[in-house]
């Protein structure tokens, strides 16, 4: 912005803005505040030159006889003072540090010079509006703010730290990894760490928009943020305050502002050779007439060229665009979505190809049995028999299993176990010799089987019970519920959706057929990813402004994500890295929200432009006829302080997406 700044005690709206845009947002709320004293502090400068103006506009009516120079130039100069000073402090402030043409110091000419003109009513006048545009201006920062800093009210200052069988309440900044917590019902978790008690349920709305409360086990990280939400429980930190996830992230929030969109630098640029510009005009107007005009009367053209610095003050330009940008930086952390930059805001709304990985994408990349086959057996005899043998291997099928089977296998005996590698398992299961892997272990054995069974796209294990099939689990990752509403809605925007994967691509082709991708590829090494996005960055060459997302984990596609223009990492809640590398972080699994990011995005862009449109055409008809004659200071008014409310009411809308 193309304006220096003091700090002031009831008109700090733009320090805020440019703060936001630094991304260095002060986290303490400065007002409006509850205490009495603070609220006029606030609103008593706007309040007193109201009534004063209004007293001596009513006087200039009823009293005319009296009321004339110089008390009325004092009545006037003390109406004035509450909320011209301010301003003219800080107009003064930027020349001496050689930044003369803001806001500012067009209001101070402005206001100063129709008092010069004895148009004394209308200098307040013009001043008090600028000043209430300013303390509404203030309110929507205000909510943008809170908006992104509502993550702070989610991390207590307090915790009940366990020492030597007894509680005591200290500060979390000072808590050490390895110190024991108590966290009690309804109480929120300062630290993150790693749970002891055997289970406990705990809200993680705040950190990721999940409605349903989710039940974490003993040995199961607990983050900073989360609220317990049944028992009384017990957890060790391992991660000092400072580097907690809900830190790191709050950092991330407060630096995305820093980032700012092409359009933010251009209205920047557009301020600083803009108001030179206008001030030039206005002298202009003042002055060329002299030489052209009769019957030239300095005052009147004075008095126009004073209208036309109001009109032309970019309010409404360099403090709602920044704020709707910063409103959907807002909007999208209570979505459970961390935008790093309002760059990406708008390089969203230029996506063609949206790339995604399938594992832990648009599936929950959780092996889990799908379907049982037992033959000459019923299915709970087959699973336990199976669970019993697979109990004595570690490999994620066998993980499935077990857990479908339930505990009955444990009083099962096992015995002569032998894990054939690439082929599956052999042993004894209650005294009978069993089998359970791929057709090549079952080939090993001479069992005969449906060969066809080998032709399904989804990991199988066959069964074999003393040299004869027994049945088979089809077992594969389980495509998450909403994964197919947001390919849709993606595609329902016009954007190509394209799925890349190592696994096995007739498994790749079954998911995306049940998700509906418009193109996918499997069996791919992370070197062919990398190809693939730059062949379908190729294919966008033809339009220069078509961008490619890539959403994936963040970590292991970290080439791929560095190669697309947005990188998009799922569940970046859980990784330290992908909370470094991506650009936007969804931090739950949802599908949903990479559409949900878009939609934002795009309702951002949109409220910009608008704002952008509305301001400059009623500028420049206001401009037109101010520079005319026709336009007076109550024009001028809602030209500059009546557009920038209504461009400010209009930014403020993206907080509600």
């Amino acid at each position: 912005m193309a304006h220096e700044h003091t700090h002031d005690d009831h008109d700090h709206t733009h320090d805020e803005v440019e703060l936001a845009e630094e991304g260095t947002v002060s986290t303490t709320e400065t007002t409006p505040r509850s205490d009495t004293s603070e609220t006029w502090r606030t609103y008593g400068p706007a309040v007193s030159s109201l009534l004063l103006l209004l007293g001596g506009i009513a006087l200039d009516q009823l009293a005319s006889s009296w009321f004339r120079d110089p008390w009325r130039l004092i009545w006037y100069v003390v109406a004035y003072w509450p909320v011209g000073w301010p301003v003219v402090r800080r107009a003064w402030s930027g020349i001496v540090n050689g930044n003369v043409f803001t806001e500012f110091f067009l209001m101070s000419v402005a206001t100063i010079g129709a008092f010069a003109i004895r148009e004394y009513p209308e200098g307040v006048a013009v001043m008090l509006f600028y000043t209430i545009g300013e303390l509404f201006q203030d309110a929507a920062v205000l909510k943008a703010r809170r908006s992104i800093k509502a993550l702070l009210d989610i991390r207590p200052d307090e915790v009940t730290r366990l020492r030597d069988g007894r509680t005591e309440t200290v500060k979390a900044a000072t808590v050490q990894v390895g110190d024991m917590l108590q966290i009690k019902p309804g109480e929120k978790v300062g630290l993150d760490g790693t749970l002891r008690s055997e289970s406990g349920t705990f809200d993680t709305a705040a950190l990721t928009g999940e409605s349903v409360p989710r039940t974490i086990r003993k040995g199961e990280t607990v983050l900073a943020g989360m609220i317990n939400r049944q028992s009384l429980v017990d957890m060790e930190v391992t991660t000092p305050y400072q580097d907690s996830k809900l830190s790191r992230i709050l950092k991330l929030v407060q630096q995305a502002t820093g980032r700012k969109a092409q359009t933010q630098e251009f209205i920047a640029r557009f301020a600083k050779i803009y108001t030179p510009i206008i001030c030039l005009l206005a002298l202009l107007i003042t002055v060329v007439p002299y030489f052209f005009v009769d019957d030239y009367q300095f005052s009147d053209w004075l008095y126009r060229g004073l209208v036309f610095l109001v009109i032309g003050c970019p309010c409404a330009l360099v403090i709602s665009i920044p704020l709707g940008y910063f409103g959907g930086i807002g909007a999208a952390s209570r979505q459970g979505i961390l935008v790093k930059g309002s760059v990406f805001l708008d390089l969203m709304t230029q996506l063609k190809t949206v790339v995604m990985d399938k594992t832990g994408t648009l599936t929950k990349g959780v092996f889990k049995v799908q379907e049982v086959k037992p033959i000459n057996l019923d299915v709970a005899q087959l699973a336990q028999l199976t669970a019993a043998l697979e109990s004595k291997s570690t490999h994620p099928v066998a993980t499935a299993i077990l857990a479908y089977a339930g505990d009955g296998y444990q009083s099962i005996a096992v015995q002569n176990v032998e894990e054939i590698p690439g082929h599956g398992l052999k042993g004894q299961v209650a005294g009978k010799t069993m089998l359970a892997g791929n057709g090549k272990l079952l080939r090993k054995f001479n069992v005969a089987f449906d060969e066809a069974l080998t032709q399904i796209p989804y990991t199988i294990v066959l069964t074999a019970i003393d040299g004869q099939f027994s049945g088979y689990f089809i077992i594969a990752d389980e495509v998450k519920p909403d994964a197919a509403a947001a390919i849709k809605r993606i595609k329902a925007e016009g954007i190509r959706t394209v799925m890349l994967s190592g696994d096995k691509t007739a498994v790749v082709e079954a998911v995306a057929r049940q998700v509906g991708v418009d193109e996918w590829h499997g069996d791919l090494l992370p070197e062919d990813k990398v190809q693939q996005v730059e062949r379908l960055k190729a294919d966008m060459a033809s339009n220069p402004k078509a961008r490619l997302a890539f959403v994936g984990d963040g970590v292991n596609d970290a080439p791929v994500v560095a190669l697309a223009d947005v990188g998009m990492a799922m569940g970046g809640l859980g990784s330290d890295a992908t909370i470094e590398t991506a650009d936007v972080i969804i931090q739950n699994d949802e599908p949903a929200k990479i559409a949900t990011a878009i939609d934002i995005g795009r309702a951002t862009r949109r409220i910009v432009w608008q704002n952008i449109t509305l301001s400059l055409v009623v500028k420049g008809i206001v401009l037109l006829l101010g520079a005319g004659g026709i336009a007076t200071m109550w024009e001028a008014v809602f030209a500059d302080v009546g557009v920038a409310m209504l461009a400010i009411l209009n930014a403020v809308r993206v907080q509600n997406q």
